[in-house]
């Protein structure tokens, strides 16, 4: 039966009649130092300009290599071919290691107790021995030309709203390094990355496709977060999490697609791609219908490898690879753009796309503004894997000062037929021709189903720009992977794990029960559970100090938790009259102790040298009365609204020597006496 479905409308797409399946990827760094070097994780944010002048910078060639298996990966292969070469910027917390210059150490101890703890709290299974493997990376985020992941833990299980979700594995790896630019040359590509962010753990979690929705994707990814969250040993901010999405229909076939940082924006992304596989699908048995070919079956498990393998022979036949350099008919049009690459020495080569007239299709959107699932799109994705700019192609021209009579030169010079469409990308020859092979190889894939490939979210300003996405790679295989010799095998013993599920975390729930008793607000109690202050909260209220809820929440949210001792100590003071608020602040900081004995003698006796102690009630009176004497106009026409506008002028009065509380409740007595 044919795949139904209106490509124009995503969101009335059904998931369970075009036999959808979807896993998550979920990668988070870890808040513990670097995986394999013992340097600390700190990030620097900084760009190109902000580099200082001493840290050393190299400059790398990357190139594919063989697998243990004696093949070597496609993704890989690709990439060597773009013809890039690589500079790193060393921050303070990368040395040798991170630069591929000696041998890594053995597995961070914290980052390995904060892997197997997230395996218990999903009742994974774990590995009896953890073994380091290299998995092959040639675009240059690793100085290595591969990313170190060892496997921890497999078959576990994570609980949605909408049904159980399998983790198929969970995985302890390094973080890449951090693209800061990337620059055209006439030698090829120069990309430019810093090693802070090479080495930094991350816990890598894959689920079963067990995902039947994209709701229910989205309900996935905030389950994983929240668990994560719930170990208090994982970063925090933006980029401290990615999550990457497999998603295949049945008359498609399985896309990795990265960059849905947004968790808003999943069920969206999904749709979207649900509606491309579908075109691609109808548009791939139009082309064999035209061209008197076998049609393709609307679920991928009954392809005939043999038929396939027919269809591919022929248009490979139907479809040549060859370029033409039109550069001198384009030297004639009106895009500015055109004109000045070309001066520049760049060439214009132009492939035919024989029967494709009418079928690269234009910017056209659905019902919800995202652009409609167009072939002209897919190609010019492939080009840009290349690393050019983009494309022209014929269904979209003339346009961008390319002219009709530009146009109809180049239908003549490549002897084309109302039913052919041609593809043009100018950048450096060996550039274009890689780009014109991409698009070509793309185009003949447009008679099969879509590629299996890696896919990017495009992004605008740091959101996605529509849910759409863009090529990125051809999905990996497996003969990227094979042992890392020169990090030791980590066993893990019985007892160790007995341990570690023994002392799970508390969960968000919980959490939230622990403190539902204390006397303060839901938005304090909120913002102390997102902030993972509650630990802190229990502690105040609940150690020697016993310092009231409300006072304590107020503390935490105002100071934080860096220097908690001296806060505890210094809340307690003034909750109890020793010390005002306003030496809260410079007497924490300025704290040196962890004792809460001698805290309290030092700071008792710093607020009473430095005029932190409180004003006795009799003074508050005095300076109240005062102060009301002079306003008593403005208490008259504003009412109890005045206390707040006052309450300053009171404690100046008193150089900041009184009680707020205090303060607040005798000026709310006496303007209840003017009032009455």
């Amino acid at each position: 039966m044919e795949p139904m479905g209106d490509v124009h409308a995503p969101s009335t797409l059904d998931p369970a009649a075009l036999g959808f399946m979807c896993g998550l990827e979920i990668h988070q760094q870890l808040a513990t130092g670097k995986l394999h070097s013992r340097m600390p994780s700190e990030l620097y944010e900084f760009g190109m300009s902000d580099v200082p002048p001493n840290w050393t910078i190299s400059k790398r060639r990357l190139r594919a290599s063989q697998g243990e298996s004696g093949g070597v990966d496609v993704a890989a292969r690709f990439e060597q071919r773009r013809n890039r070469s690589f500079v790193y910027i060393q921050s303070p917390n990368s040395g040798l290691i991170e630069m591929d210059e000696a041998p890594p150490l053995a597995h961070d101890e914290e980052a390995v107790e904060v892997v197997l703890t997230i395996s218990a709290m999903m009742d994974a299974k774990p590995v009896p021995a953890m073994q380091a493997m290299r998995k092959t990376v040639v675009d240059g985020s690793n100085t290595s030309g591969f990313q170190r992941t060892t496997l921890a833990s497999t078959n576990g299980t994570i609980q949605t709203p909408s049904g159980d979700v399998g983790i198929a594995v969970i995985c302890l790896e390094e973080d890449s390094a951090r693209k800061l630019e990337s620059s055209k040359t006439p030698a090829g590509e120069v990309v430019t990355y810093t090693l802070d962010r090479l080495g930094v753990p991350l816990v890598e979690i894959a689920t079963e496709p067990d995902i039947v929705s994209p709701e229910h994707a989205k309900e996935t990814a905030l389950a994983l977060g929240t668990l994560l969250r719930d170990t208090r040993r994982v970063r925090r901010g933006l980029g401290s999490i990615r999550q990457d999405l497999n998603v295949s229909l049945a008359c498609g076939d399985r896309v990795e697609i990265k960059g849905c940082q947004d968790l808003e924006w999943i069920p969206k992304i999904i749709r979207l791609e649900m509606a491309r596989q579908l075109h691609m699908y109808r548009l791939a048995n139009e082309l064999r219908e035209e061209s008197g070919l076998p049609l393709l079956p609307s679920d991928r498990r009954k392809t005939e490898r043999p038929v396939e393998n027919r269809v591919a022979l022929a248009t490979q036949s139907k479809i040549p690879l060859e370029m033409h350099d039109v550069s001198s008919i384009l030297s004639a049009c009106d895009s500015t753009r055109v004109i000045e690459a070309l001066q520049m020495g760049e060439k214009s080569l132009c492939v035919p796309l024989p029967g494709f007239s009418g079928k690269l299709g234009t910017k056209d959107k659905d019902s919800e503004g995202a652009q409609l699932p167009r072939l002209g799109r897919e190609l010019a994705s492939a080009a840009k894997l290349a690393g050019v700019a983009g494309i022209f192609h014929s269904d979209e021209l003339p346009a961008y000062g390319i002219g009709q009579e530009q146009v109809d030169s180049i239908v003549r010079e490549l002897s084309l037929s109302d039913t052919d469409a041609f593809a043009i990308c100018i950048a450096p020859r060996w550039q274009a021709e890689l780009a014109l092979e991409s698009v070509v190889s793309r185009a003949r894939m447009a008679y099969h189903r879509i590629p299996q490939e890696v896919r990017n979210v495009v992004i605008r300003k740091g959101q996605p720009e529509d849910g759409t996405t863009t090529a990125m790679r051809p999905l990996p295989g497996g003969a990227r992977m094979y042992p890392e010799t020169d990090v030791p095998v980590l066993e893990i013993p019985s007892q160790r794990w007995d341990e570690i599920c023994g002392r799970l975390p508390l969960s968000s729930l919980q959490r939230a029960e622990r403190i539902d008793p204390y006397d303060i607000s839901e938005n304090q109690k909120q913002s102390i559970l997102n902030n993972e202050l509650d630990d802190f909260l229990v502690e105040g209220v609940e150690g020697d100090l016993k310092i009231p809820a409300k006072a304590w929440a107020s503390a935490l949210l105002e100071f934080g938790a860096s220097n908690i001792r001296a806060l505890e100590v210094a809340i307690h003071l003034r909750e109890n009259g020793v010390m005002t608020r306003e030496g809260v602040s410079p007497l924490v900081a300025q704290a040196q102790s962890e004792d809460t004995e001698h805290l309290l003698e030092w700071m008792a006796s710093e607020a009473s040298s430095r005029g932190f102690t409180p004003a006795a009630d009799g003074e508050v009176e005095i300076a109240v009365d005062e102060v009301l004497k002079e306003r008593e106009e403005f208490i008259r026409e504003r009412g109890q609204a005045a206390i707040g506008p006052l309450m300053g002028v009171v404690m100046g009065k008193l150089g900041g020597s009184a009680d707020g509380k205090v303060v607040s409740k005798v000026l709310r007595e006496k303007i209840s006496e003017i009032l009455d």
